[in-house]
């Protein structure tokens, strides 16, 4: 009796173990390409809130199609901010949490954001979104208000006017700057570009973000 239960619990580790070598992974490093499915930006989001990514490539691992086109990935935002000076750049900070597989399979997935479709824009080596910030086109739009705030007080109060005017312009253009350039989207039809920090094992599932 002993040495039949001895075999049992001898078949059960060896079936254990078959599992865990048969459980397919995709490898640290992958690329996962995607779509952005919801608009975010730094004025009208919160941290916290989910966002929803389509992926438009299929993951092949060893010749084995692991994730299909379609497959939606899933997470939340968790940094949102505006530069604190003129040249400082805007922040969107992204987490990916989980896979959801066409067939309504979940998996777990921890990814980085390396790169977008956005021109003018960059992720850093965080995988923090940045948007737009100071550059020589600024200088030009300030000094362009300046120059005509002056014209237009010199035209109406001579000297004085000038240096109000040029007050006035360059004010004027430096708010309209910072609305403009404090803030960052990354609109819904954004192209991703994600890589996996850790080893994706397909057997173990999650509840997606916002469920």
């Amino acid at each position: 009796m002993k040495k039949l239960l001895g075999m049992a619990g001898a078949l059960l580790v060896a079936a254990s173990m078959w599992a865990q070598t048969s459980t397919p992974s995709v490898p640290e490093g992958t690329s996962l390409k995607a779509t952005l499915q919801t608009t975010i930006s730094t004025f009208n989001n919160r941290v916290g809130d989910p966002f929803k990514a389509k992926l438009t490539e299929p993951v092949v691992v060893d010749g084995k199609q692991l994730i299909p086109v379609g497959t939606m990935i899933e997470g939340r935002v968790i940094k949102l901010s505006g530069p604190r000076r003129i040249k400082g750049k805007p922040t969107i900070g992204l987490f990916p949490e989980n896979i959801v597989m066409p067939d309504g399979q979940r998996y777990m997935l921890n990814a980085v954001l390396v790169d977008t479709s956005i021109k003018g824009s960059d992720v850093n080596e965080e995988g923090f979104f940045k948007g737009k910030g100071h550059d020589r086109s600024t200088h030009i739009q300030i000094a362009g208000g300046t120059g005509a705030g002056m014209l237009i007080g010199g035209l109406i109060g001579g000297g004085p006017g000038l240096l109000i005017g040029g007050a006035v312009g360059a004010g004027a253009t430096t708010t309209y700057w910072l609305v403009q350039h404090r803030t960052a989207t990354m609109p819904s039809g954004t192209q991703l570009r994600l890589e996996l920090s850790r080893p994706m094992m397909m057997s173990t599932t999650t509840t997606g973000a916002g469920q």
